[in-house]
Order: C-alpha cells, then sequence, then structure tokens
C-alpha cells in the first residue's frame, strides 16, 4: 500500500499532467513488454513490437525488470518535457550521484550488466547508448501508436476535468479509480510494497499513462519532486500502426463528417461528453449519437472510454484542430 499524505496547501496544488510523459511510457512500456499478465490490453501490442525492437533496446531492459524497483533517473520530473529531445537530454544531465545511488539500488536485487558501472559514474559513451537507446525504443514500440497513446490519454484528463468540476480536489482524488481510496488526508494506492510519501507543500503530478501496468507507481526516492503515474482506462482495439505517428494521406473517413449534427458532436466533444450528455444537447435519440460517434471514431477525430458503465467521448487533437480550423473560417 503506498499512502501520500496531504495537507491543505499540497490539496491546492494538486494537477493533472498536460499530455503523456514520453520517458515514463517509454519505462512503463518496457517493463510491460516483459510481462506475460495484461494480454487482453497489450496482448497484440506485444506481438507486434517484439520482432521489430533493435538490440540496442536491450539496454533498457536491463535497467527497466518487468517488476520490483526501477530507477527514478530513468524519469525525471523537471526540465522541458514538450519534445522526446528535451526528455532525453534531462535524462542525460542526472547528476553523476543520483546514477550512482539508483544504480546501487537496482543492483542490491538484479545482477547489472558490466556497462552499468561506466553509467553509474556517469561515462559519458554509455549515457550517449542510453540516450540513442531510448530514441530507438521510441521509434521503433512507440511512435506508430503515438496519436492514440495521446488521445487517450486526452480522454483519461478530461474525465478527470469532470471530476474536479463535480467534486472539487477531493473529488478528483476520490475518483482516480478502484485502486485509490481517498481518506482525508490521505490518498491510499494499491501498490506492490508499504511507502509513505508525505507532500509537505510540494503538490502533486497525477501523471495518467497509457503502459502502467497493473497498479500505479511513484518514485522510490520521496525527497524528488512528488508524482504518482496511474494506468487509464483502455480500449482494446489496436488497428494498423499509423506510418511515423501521422495519419496517411487519402484515407476518406472526412467525407461522411459534413453536416450540422456531428459538427455539433464533436463540439461537444471537445471538452468532453457522454451519450447522455450530448443526446439531451442535441435532442437526438441514443442510438443515432452512437452511430455520428462511429464515423467520428474511424475518422480519428474522437476516443471513446468507458467509466462506471457509460461512454464517454472526447476530441483528440486532430478533432480539436478541425474545429479550430472550422471557426477560423468561420465555417461552424
Amino acid at each position: 500500500m503506498l499512502r501520500v499524505h496531504f495537507t491543505s496547501e499540497d490539496l491546492a496544488r494538486v494537477r493533472v499532467a498536460p499530455g503523456p510523459d514520453f520517458l515514463w511510457e517509454i519505462s512503463n512500456s518496457v517493463q510491460t513488454l516483459q510481462r506475460r499478465d495484461g494480454a487482453r490490453v497489450f496482448g497484440e501490442w506485444r506481438q507486434w513490437a517484439r520482432p521489430r525492437l533493435s538490440d540496442s533496446c536491450r539496454l533498457l531492459s536491463s535497467l527497466l525488470p518487468p517488476r520490483g524497483y526501477s530507477p527514478d533517473f530513468l524519469t525525471p520530473t523537471s526540465g522541458d518535457r514538450g519534445t522526446l529531445q528535451a526528455a532525453v537530454d534531462t535524462l542525460l544531465s542526472t547528476p553523476r550521484p543520483r546514477l550512482r545511488t539508483d544504480l546501487t539500488q537496482l543492483a542490491a536485487s538484479l545482477q547489472l550488466p558490466s556497462w552499468a558501472g561506466s553509467l553509474a559514474c556517469g561515462d559519458v559513451d554509455t549515457l550517449r547508448r542510453l540516450g540513442l537507446a531510448v530514441h530507438t525504443y521510441h521509434l521503433e514500440a512507440l511512435a506508430p501508436f503515438w496519436r492514440r497513446i495521446a488521445a487517450h490519454v486526452d480522454a483519461d484528463r478530461a474525465i478527470r476535468l469532470h471530476s474536479l468540476l463535480d467534486g472539487g480536489t477531493e473529488g478528483l482524488l476520490a475518483g482516480l479509480g478502484p485502486q485509490f481510496r481517498w481518506r482525508s488526508p490521505v490518498l491510499e494506492v494499491t501498490y506492490p510494497v508499504d511507502q509513505q510519501l508525505c507532500l509537505r507543500g510540494r503538490g502533486l503530478i497525477l501523471q495518467p499513462s497509457f503502459f502502467c501496468w497493473p497498479t500505479p507507481i511513484t518514485l522510490a526516492d520521496a525527497e524528488l519532486p512528488p508524482v504518482l503515474v496511474y494506468p487509464i482506462h483502455h480500449a482494446t482495439d489496436w488497428a494498423s500502426p499509423v506510418p511515423n505517428g501521422r495519419p496517411t494521406e487519402g484515407s476518406g473517413p472526412l467525407g461522411p463528417l459534413l453536416g450540422h449534427t456531428r459538427a455539433a458532436i464533436l463540439r461537444a466533444a471537445r471538452t468532453g461528453c457522454s451519450t447522455v450528455q450530448v443526446a439531451r444537447l442535441l435532442d437526438v435519440t441514443h442510438p443515432a449519437i452512437s452511430q455520428h460517434m462511429n464515423v467520428l471514431r474511424a475518422a480519428g477525430l474522437v476516443t471513446t472510454v468507458r467509466k462506471a458503465g457509460r461512454s464517454f467521448h472526447v476530441a483528440t487533437a486532430e478533432g480539436r484542430a478541425l474545429l479550430s480550423t472550422a471557426e477560423r473560417a468561420g465555417l461552424e
């Protein structure tokens, strides 16, 4: 059990991360890739990814066992994290004492390869190999699915926004899922080991993660900036990956989108909405809304998750961009 202790100041400083974190998704997916459980959610991706990975990616699996401790320095919480390169730069600038401390702790439970000693000393060439492995792994295993990963994280953020609007920060914490229990002023979290995290006015970043599995994760060192990474709800349909993470030219699903009803549904999904909410807003039957949503999903303009037996729809980045373009052009 993980127990996160809040003060009133901490409750005012809780925030949900703005999107997927490159290094958390990389670390979590490397660990998930080595596991056998969660096949319903990740089985198809594992079968797709394993034969495509280069030998350099084994460097990451040597540092990220499927269970137990993993080094904190692989998922830093500071620096400009808007791009993968910025995240890798932050990782490679880890101070030597942190490298040494984390790798010593890892070595207590895992036999490390010989190059780990050079990494612990901050050897420049070994750090460059690590950075290359991170880039290569992301390119080969995650980049083709990154749009989908971001869309699912966006959907989770929209759900958290509704929890915040309905119940404030305590409602947000109480609504994170069955692995969480809010007992003011402590958040109890399902966790493989007993751990205490005292926030002491530093606040908390809630980081939704596509590949976090099966329980939430936090950093081992409680003195580092507090972050709590938690699994999002997953759809199980792993469609074909998108080359280079971009839609293919000539894909035709946008044609059926013309029409006021679907445009209104897409606008409603900009901040997240349930089927019931949209049906009431537009005075349209539930089956009709579902049919329109199927078209919007096929076009990659919305994503849908289920929560408490209800379908919750959120516009993807592409859907929001289409709305913004139409509004600027005065078309909507």
